[in-house]
C-alpha cells in the first residue's frame, strides 16, 4: 500500500504526551522534507542550464513571500501527430514481440503503452482498457496542481482577528505545517507576540474553520485504510498531515487540545471552537499572521516521489479550485479534456489513489506525460519524480538494471495492484511509459523486462501506419 514513510514511528499513545515530547519525536517529517528539498533542487538544476544558485541566494528566495503565481504560458500547439492514440497497428513490431513476451499468459491482466517524443505508439498491449490505477492517479492532481498555480504556490494558513475580537484559524491543507508552526499561532493568540507572555484571566476565543467531518475522506476508501496513517483524513487544518504512526481520528479535536495546551503555557485560557469552512470573515477582520507552506515543488516531490496520499489529495482540491470532492472530480475531467486527452474509460474518484473506483488507461497516462513534457513547467514536473535505483518509492527498483537514474516516474501499489508510469532516457530521446497491473504475480520483474526492451528498442525505425 502506498504510504508516507517517517524516519521515526509514533504509537498512538504518544498523543497524550506533553506538546515537546511529540516534537521530539515528530522529527522525522522535518528531515524528510529537507532531504526532499535538497534532492529536488539537485535534479532541478541537473536540468536546466541557468547558473546555480549561492546558498545565500538559495535562502533568501526560499524566505521571500510569494504573492501569486505568475501567468502561465500555455503549452505549444500540438504536432500534426497529436497526442498519442492507439492505431491499427503500433509502429514497432520488434518491441511489441518483447512486450507480449514479458506479459506472456498474464496479457489480459495488464494495460501497456510506450509512445515516443513525436507520439508515436511503438508498443501497446490492453492500452485502452480502463485499469485501478492506485498512486499512479497521482500523476494527474500533480499535473493539475502545477498547471493552474505554477511552482511557487503556497498553501497558507492564517489567524485573523475579527471586529468582536474573536481570533480565527484559516487552513488550506498544508500537509508541511507540524508543531513549530502550531507553537507560532498558539503564542499570537495569547498576544504574546515575540515577546514574553502577558498574563490575563480573559480568555482567548479562537475559531478552526473545517470542513464536516463527513468530507474527510472520500467515499472509497475503506474503514481499514481510514486507521493508517497513509489513509489520514484530509482536512484544511492539518498537524503533520493528520497523522503520526497511525491516522489521527479527529483532527479538529486535536488541533483544538494541543492550541488550547499551547496556550495556557503562554499564559492565557483559551477557548477554541470550530466553525464551517468557508464562513466569511465580517467586514473589518484584521489578518494578523500567515504562514506558507513548502513550495509547490516540495509537495509535489511529497505526492510523486514520496507517494504521499494527503498531499495529493490536497493538491487535487487546490489545483481544482475545490474542497468538494464531486466538484474536484468534474473539474480534473475537464482539466484533462482541455488538454486533449482522451478520457473515455476514465474515472477520478480521488486525488491520491487510494480509491478503487479510479479508473485510468496506459494510454491516457502516455499522453498526459508526453502533454506535460511540453508544459512550460515539465522540468519540475518531472523532477517531482521517484528515480529509478536512486530517490523516492523507487529507490529499490530494479536493482543492477542499466535503467539506475534513466527512468523517473510514479509507482502504484494497493491490493492486486501495480502500475509505474514515467519517462524513459534513451540516447534516442525520452520514450514515455505506462504499465499497469491488475491481478498479475511477479509484476516488478515484469516491468523490468519491458523498460529495459524499450531502452534496446528505443532506435527503432517506425513503421508506417
Amino acid at each position: 500500500m502506498t504510504s508516507f514513510q517517517l524516519r521515526h514511528t509514533l504509537p498512538l499513545f504518544l498523543l497524550g504526551l506533553p506538546l515537546t515530547a511529540q516534537v521530539a519525536m515528530a522529527s522525522g517529517l522535518e528531515d524528510l522534507l529537507n532531504s526532499i528539498e535538497q534532492e529536488s533542487l539537485q535534479r532541478l538544476d541537473a536540468g536546466s542550464n541557468d547558473e546555480a544558485l549561492s546558498r545565500s541566494d538559495l535562502e533568501s528566495a526560499e524566505s521571500e513571500e510569494v504573492v501569486t503565481a505568475p501567468v502561465l504560458t500555455p503549452p505549444p500547439a500540438l504536432a500534426p501527430m497529436g497526442l498519442p492514440i492507439q492505431h491499427a497497428k503500433t509502429s514497432c513490431p520488434a518491441l511489441q514481440q518483447q512486450i507480449l513476451a514479458a506479459l506472456g499468459a498474464e496479457k489480459s491482466a495488464w494495460s501497456v503503452t510506450v509512445v515516443n517524443s513525436h507520439g508515436r505508439v511503438l508498443a501497446d498491449v490492453n492500452g485502452d482498457r480502463s485499469r485501478i490505477p492506485a498512486s499512479n492517479q497521482k500523476l494527474v492532481s500533480t499535473a493539475i496542481a502545477i498547471d493552474r498555480l505554477g511552482p511557487d504556490h503556497r498553501i497558507r494558513t492564517e489567524l485573523w482577528q475579527l471586529p468582536d475580537g474573536t481570533l480565527r484559524l484559516q487552513g488550506g491543507g498544508d500537509p508541511t505545517f507540524g508543531f513549530s508552526g502550531l507553537r507560532r499561532f498558539a503564542k499570537l493568540a495569547a498576544g504574546s507576540g515575540g515577546s514574553s507572555g502577558n498574563p490575563t484571566n480573559t480568555p482567548v476565543k479562537l475559531q478552526l474553520e473545517e470542513e464536516p467531518a463527513t468530507s474527510w475522506w472520500p467515499s472509497g476508501w475503506t474503514k481499514p485504510d481510514r486507521q493508517y496513517a497513509y489513509g489520514a483524513p484530509i482536512t484544511r487544518l492539518a498537524l503533520t498531515s493528520n497523522a503520526l504512526d497511525m491516522s489521527v481520528r479527529n483532527p479538529p479535536q486535536r488541533m483544538q487540545r494541543l492550541l488550547s495546551r499551547e496556550i495556557s503555557r503562554n499564559g492565557r485560557k483559551a477557548q477554541v471552537s470550530t466553525v464551517p469552512a468557508g464562513t466569511p470573515e465580517p467586514a473589518g477582520s484584521v489578518l494578523l499572521f500567515s504562514e506558507s507552506s513548502k513550495s509547490m515543488h516540495h509537495l509535489m516531490s511529497l505526492a510523486n516521489g514520496e507517494s504521499h496520499n494527503f498531499t495529493a489529495e490536497v493538491l487535487l482540491r487546490e489545483g481544482t479550485g475545490s474542497w468538494r470532492l464531486r466538484e474536484a472530480q468534474g473539474r480534473a475531467l475537464n482539466w484533462l479534456r482541455q488538454q486533449g486527452i482522451q478520457v473515455n474509460g476514465v474515472r477520478v474518484a480521488d486525488g491520491s489513489g487510494l480509491d478503487r473506483g479510479n479508473r485510468l488507461t496506459s494510454q491516457m497516462l502516455t499522453a498526459l506525460l508526453l502533454r506535460m513534457e511540453q508544459h512550460p513547467y515539465a522540468k519540475n514536473y518531472f523532477a517531482s519524480m521517484a528515480v529509478a535505483g536512486e530517490r523516492g518509492t523507487l529507490r529499490y527498483y530494479f536493482p543492477g538494471s542499466r535503467l539506475k537514474g534513466r527512468f523517473a516516474g510514479k509507482t502504484g501499489t494497493i491490493r492486486g495492484v501495480k502500475a509505474v508510469s514515467g519517462r524513459l532516457s534513451t540516447p534516442q530521446g525520452p520514450l514515455y511509459v505506462s504499465m499497469i497491473a491488475n491481478g498479475s504475480y511477479g509484476p516488478v520483474a515484469r516491468m523490468r523486462r519491458m523498460l529495459e526492451a524499450s531502452d534496446k528498442y528505443s532506435a527503432c525505425l517506425p513503421v508506417p501506419l
